[in-house]
């Protein structure tokens, strides 16, 4: 971790809002002090953030994730502005500039708007100031949203990975990393994987909550997507006090993928 200089952090909707849809400002502030503290050390760091639609249901009354693509895009449009918000007072709080980039599948495959999403990340990087990347919910499709599903914008933060060429991916769940079956019910945290394979799928099954969409197994995608652009990856617990810190230090917490090399 010594030698880490570019990090991306990607905070899904159950670390970051509460079961009502209202983003949990004392969990987003600690947050933000410990990727402060990684700026003030000299990192760069960009922060992949869900929990648009999840603010946006709650100020709209919705209760459940709504399944129409409209819906969805209603509750992004209410919700971004909201979270936005909230992390432009958290972050300008702790000494930050933030910047916010919306991206979809779509840019990703078009030259001239991925090489000026590269730019702009590039250049407020270099300029200390964090981006804050949410997949664009507004405008993207249906046709793209059943193609190419990012799955609680994990796929997203492995494509950014590539994107500006990090050294490590921080997915924060609300779990302690991958488990796997130990005896009885019991199970062990898997600590550290070499590869993400057949095997390592078969330990895992995709879940949705009300809030969100994906589960360990789009975690596992992403990660093995970012291992092999080079990045080393950790999955870790979101909601446990310091730990973008503890994971800096090199300590023992959650899973670690390994860089695969490029």
């Amino acid at each position: 971790m010594a030698d880490v200089r570019r990090v991306v952090v990607k905070i899904g909707s159950r670390v970051l809002v509460q079961k009502t849809g209202r983003p949990d400002v004392r969990r987003m502030r600690e947050l933000i002090g410990q990727i402060a503290a990684m700026r003030r050390a000299g990192r760069e760091v960009a922060v992949v953030t869900s929990g648009a639609i999840g603010a946006g249901m709650e100020a709209l009354g919705m209760r459940e994730r709504p399944s129409l693509l409209p819906d969805l895009q209603m509750a992004a449009a209410v919700g971004q502005c909201r979270l936005m918000s909230r992390y432009d007072e958290l972050f300008s709080a702790a000494g930050c500039k933030v910047g916010q980039v919306l991206l979809t599948h779509d840019d990703f495959h078009h030259k001239i708007r991925l090489t000026n999403a590269r730019r702009t990340l590039e250049n407020l990087l270099r300029n200390g100031v964090v981006p804050i990347i949410n997949e664009n919910d507004v405008v993207a499709d249906e046709e793209i949203r059943a193609d190419l599903a990012l799955g609680d914008n994990d796929l997203l933060a492995s494509l950014v990975v590539r994107l500006v060429r990090a050294d490590l991916l921080v997915l924060l769940t609300t779990t302690d990393g991958l488990r796997q079956r130990a005896t009885g019910r019991r199970t062990r945290r898997v600590r550290y994987l070499e590869t993400v394979n057949r095997a390592t799928f078969a330990l895992v099954s995709d879940g949705e909550s009300a809030l969100s969409k994906g589960g360990m197994l789009s975690k596992l995608k992403a990660a093995r997507s970012a291992a092999a652009a080079g990045c080393s990856v950790v999955i870790a617990h979101g909601r446990r006090p310091g730990v973008l810190s503890r994971i800096m230090r090199g300590e023992d917490v959650g899973t670690l993928v390994v860089s695969q090399g490029i």
